[in-house]
């Protein structure tokens, strides 16, 4: 159910575009504008599918969305276990004589949802104990990552990037960060 979501959520965005182009009846550039992508490093090492739109504003910026979802609930991940899902919106700057090619700047605001195991301490009569409770919680957080972006003449793309943000909210009692980075594949059309 939550690949039919994003998948009708690219589409719609993908045909109002288009429609607004014929409206327009001009294009605004003899580059192509638009780019679909799929980070690989998130579906192979965390079992997340994660989906990027990112429209080119002009040579040297862009903004795009990236949709994140858990496709298991693997509590044995080292590296990202309590993120659940995860919407991403960005703007890039890129640094390239070419357009929007190679280093760029980016930063970004993610709304996501986690769970995170809490130990809570209780006094027994025969002693101290504890147990792991469950942490349900949303959270907004503000960023930054660094990346590289390749394009081939025929549309083809592979990008590598790499940020850092904080949580804005204070909903989560153990994380404070959230990382966000890969390698996505993708196609410029």
């Amino acid at each position: 159910m939550k690949k039919l979501v994003v998948v009708s959520i690219f589409a719609l965005l993908f045909s109002m575009h288009a429609q607004a182009q014929e409206e327009a009846g001009f294009e605004t550039s003899s580059e192509s504008q638009n780019e679909l992508k799929i980070n690989t490093t998130n579906l192979i090492i965390f079992g997340f599918v994660d989906l990027a739109y990112e429209r080119l504003l002009n040579e040297e910026s862009s903004v795009g969305l990236s949709i994140l979802f858990a496709t298991d609930n693997n509590d044995e991940n080292d590296f990202d276990y309590y993120r659940t899902s995860s919407a991403t919106g960005f703007y890039r700057h890129f640094f390239s004589k070419k357009y929007a090619k190679g280093f760029f700047v980016e930063g970004f605001g993610m709304l996501h949802q986690a769970t995170e195991d809490v130990y809570v301490a209780y006094n027994e009569v025969d002693g101290f104990g504890g147990r792991y409770e469950e942490n349900e919680y949303t959270d907004f957080a503000l960023g930054v990552s660094v990346g590289g972006k390749f394009v081939s003449r025929r549309g083809f793309i592979a990008e590598v990037y790499l940020g850092i943000g904080r949580n804005l909210g204070g909903q989560s009692i153990d994380v404070n960060v959230v990382g966000r980075g890969g390698i996505s594949l993708g196609y410029r059309f």
